[in-house]
């Protein structure tokens, strides 16, 4: 096993369990444990804990904007597109290992020693929403609908947070 396997290998293990069970709570054996790679080398890809958080949340934020705007930009009507986040996040709120926003997790167990790609990528899901609104005020209320139905759908998940958010979308939309 080269470096590079090892690392997808580590970040896969990574993600399913800090998703999971929170970051706080598993520690660099059980993430060596479940991925398989032997603890000199995951300390030679991952010298801290803190540089595996971070790496699993670069890969978490590149996928998941990546998915997202995919969606939103299939429409050809800019309406269409914004609706098209809310119908994503339904998609989302369904899969079976939902349990809410990564980042807003991360920065809710770790708080000041969060990693700067909390903030980046809430900085980019704004620079999304601003791109299909052209409206950096209406970006704005939408970033509070998709945030707040996320937390909701943590709560109790399935779809209707945010169908409802759709709905107030569209009434933004309107208006």
């Amino acid at each position: 096993m080269d470096d590079e396997e090892a690392r997808t290998r580590l970040l896969d293990a990574a993600e399913e369990l800090f998703y999971r069970h929170g970051i706080q709570a598993v520690g660099m054996d059980r993430i060596r444990t479940a991925s398989g790679v032997p603890l000199k080398r995951l300390y030679r890809v991952f010298p801290a804990k803190e540089s595996l958080v971070t790496a699993y949340l670069e890969r978490r934020d590149r996928r998941w904007l990546d998915s997202l705007r995919t969606a939103a930009l299939a429409p050809a009507q800019p309406r269409a597109r914004v609706l098209a986040v809310f119908d994503w996040l339904a998609d989302w709120f369904t899969e079976p290992d939902f349990r809410g926003c990564a980042f807003l997790n991360a920065y809710g167990e770790l708080g000041a020693a969060a990693p700067e790609i909390i903030r980046t990528h809430k900085a980019e899901l704004h620079a999304l929403l601003t791109d299909l609104t052209a409206d950096p005020a209406l970006a704005d209320r939408l970033l509070i609908l998709t945030e707040g139905a996320t937390a909701v759908a943590a709560l109790t998940p399935g779809p209707e947070p945010a169908h409802r958010a759709r709905e107030i979308a569209e009434l933004l939309l309107d208006v």
